[in-house]
């Protein structure tokens, strides 16, 4: 399970922190405290994740992320003292995979660091059926049930309906999952994916004020309920 991991930290005591309990977990850590030096490590180190902080001297955290997304899809936890909603969204719209506020607990974002890494090498792996709970989604087949209740889905709802139970508990922007629909986002068009959420929401007999499998996250977008889920 454990990997290597890249750590850009201009905040000493903070990388020192995070460093010892990823290296207690038994992760390989790299520690780099000025945003020139992120790329040459990245590119030297090839890391498994990349925690990175927002403000740093010479290059601010948001540059390099951007940077890393030319060369890679490498996991990325943002890890900052900036706990704007703006920010949040920022940073996942740049790519970024989570986003911790400054001040966290160290547990937390090993236990953050090690449910992305389960994610992604799970997703090396093909995968023709989703199982998030009691809903089930064929990939092959194209076909899509609930509690055996098997859902008349769009296209467009059934490739909604695949990305958001495949990752349960991330939380997509309507940017993002217009993307992976249609492999282009432009804003200023997102607000359709709320039109094919209520739809699909309808054909699962999900409440949005109580939700049982799609949750509205507030000023960022959608995911898929944590605790339901389970892939086969």
């Amino acid at each position: 399970m454990a990997g290597k991991i890249l750590i850009v930290e201009d905040e000493m005591k903070i990388a020192r922190t995070v460093r010892l309990y990823l290296e207690q977990s038994g992760f390989q850590v790299t520690t780099v405290h000025d945003g020139a030096l992120a790329m040459p490590a990245f590119r030297h180190e090839r890391p498994d994740l990349v925690i990175l902080d927002l403000l740093l001297p010479h290059m601010d955290g948001w540059e390099i992320c951007r940077q890393i997304r030319r060369e890679s899809d490498v996991p990325i936890i943002m890890l900052t003292a900036r706990d704007q909603e703006t920010d949040r969204i920022v940073g996942l719209e740049l790519g970024a995979d989570d986003y911790i506020t400054k001040p966290f607990s160290p547990r937390e974002v090993v236990a953050r660091v090690r449910a992305i890494l389960r994610r992604v090498r799970g997703a090396l792996q093909p995968l023709l059926i989703i199982r998030a709970g009691d809903v089930v989604v064929d990939l092959e087949r194209r076909e899509a049930s609930v509690a055996g209740r098997p859902l008349e889905l769009t296209p467009t709802e059934f490739d909604l309906l695949a990305v958001l139970a495949s990752h349960p508990g991330q939380v997509f922007t309507r940017l993002q999952l217009l993307d992976q629909l249609q492999g282009s986002a432009y804003a200023g068009y997102e607000r359709v994916i709320d039109q094919h959420i209520k739809n699909l929401r309808a054909k699962l007999g999900d409440d949005a004020h109580n939700p049982r499998y799609i949750a509205t996250v507030y000023g960022v977008g959608y995911k898929f309920l944590l605790e339901e889920a389970a892939h086969a």
